[in-house]
């Protein structure tokens, strides 16, 4: 039961992590682009960089879980 429970969990948390990074790719773009504000730019590159560690520790617990899915 484990083995099912784990592997959901990594199922989701891969779902997670590529939905962070599709956020962090899109906020990218917004701050990359001068011909939105000052403000928004600001916001968006903050944006990309929470996305990014939400990115990154969503991979990890998946990895996590899928070692112990497989073990």
């Amino acid at each position: 039961m484990d083995t099912i429970k784990n592997a959901g969990n990594y199922v989701a948390d891969k779902v997670q992590s590529t939905a962070a990074g599709a956020s962090k790719e899109a906020n990218k773009d917004v701050a990359k682009d001068s011909n939105a504000g000052i403000g928004t730019r600001i916001q968006a590159a903050g944006d990309a960089i929470s996305d990014k560690t939400t990115e990154s520790k969503n991979d990890a617990k998946a990895e996590a879980n899928k070692q112990k899915a497989t073990h």
